[in-house]
């Protein structure tokens, strides 16, 4: 599942990096996305046995460009539900480690069969 977020996520053209693999001195690119897979967990939808997992990511874009923020964190929304991501609302403001950009993220889950 990590695979195909990642292959979503770079068909906007844009770099795509695990969040914080960063290295502290590297330069950041002027807009990229970020991920995070915060669980997979057993999925038991109803004999409590498992039958699959509950992939959860954290997909975030950063940017010099505002407004590149709000427009490719929905872009890229659409594209994950289309997929089969379940992606609850439209986001939330991020901080940013660098003054020149601005960040905005959301979660996105995928049941793997």
């Amino acid at each position: 599942m990590k695979d195909l977020l990642i292959e979503l996520l770079e068909s906007f053209k844009y770099p795509v990096f695990l969040q914080g693999a960063m290295a502290e001195d590297e330069t950041y690119p002027e807009s990229f996305f970020t991920f995070w897979n915060n669980s997979s967990n057993d999925w038991h939808p109803y004999d409590n046995e498992p039958s699959g997992f509950v992939w959860d990511f954290d997909v975030n874009f950063y940017s010099v460009d505002p407004t590149l923020v709000n427009s490719k964190l929905e872009e890229a929304r659409t594209l994950l539900k289309a997929n089969g991501f379940i992606v609850n609302g439209k986001g939330y403001d991020l901080a940013s480690d660098e003054p020149t950009h601005t960040g905005r993220g959301m979660n996105a889950r995928i049941i793997e069969k």
